[in-house]
């Protein structure tokens, strides 16, 4: 991910270009709520990290000195771009470090989007397993409630025509 801050300037009633001294915590959690990355950063900055874990992960921003200026009435703007996937690879910085040819850099490429395609592929059979044990959970669920309902129903009519029987007994009219 790529960020870039702006302060709000007062005087000039916009936000500055870039804001010098004011730095940026970045901190990772994946799904299980463990912490993969943790660092402090500048004003701007790129951050990456590998992650292990399927699923959303969160990212948080903090700010380091803004507590003092948002209380006097100042503003922050974060602008954020994050890429995943084998969208972050540069592959002309690569080409240049490897001293890849053309035909050498597509086949990389290629590799990467056959990698990805798998990653997809992997991701989406984990969440169907997941959708289809929640399925099965709400269908016993479902299954013992009705089950329930069924029973109850049956033993409130036995006890209805009891207690008609023994009403009808105590008016004398059976």
């Amino acid at each position: 991910g790529n960020y870039r801050t702006q302060l709000w300037d007062k005087q000039s009633e916009s936000f500055l270009p870039s804001t010098p001294g004011l730095g940026m915590h970045v901190e990772v959690k994946d799904p299980d709520g463990k912490v993969v990355l943790s660092r402090q950063y500048g004003s701007e900055g790129r951050f990456t990290f590998t992650s292990h874990t399927p699923g959303e992960h969160q990212i948080c921003l903090h700010s380091n000195s803004t507590r003092m200026a948002l209380f006097a009435g100042g503003k922050l703007r974060v602008h954020l771009d994050i890429q995943v996937g084998e969208h972050t690879n540069n592959y002309p910085e690569i080409a240049a470090k490897d001293k890849l040819t053309e035909l050498q850099l597509r086949a990389r490429q290629l590799l990467d989007q056959v990698e990805q395609i798998q990653k997809e592929q992997n991701y989406q059979r984990y969440r169907e397993e997941r959708f289809r044990m929640t399925s099965e959970s709400t269908n016993q669920r479902v299954l013992w409630w009705s089950i329930a309902q069924t029973i109850i129903l049956i033993l409130t009519g036995i006890w209805q025509m009891r207690h008609l029987k023994s009403f009808f007994e105590a008016k004398k009219l059976v």
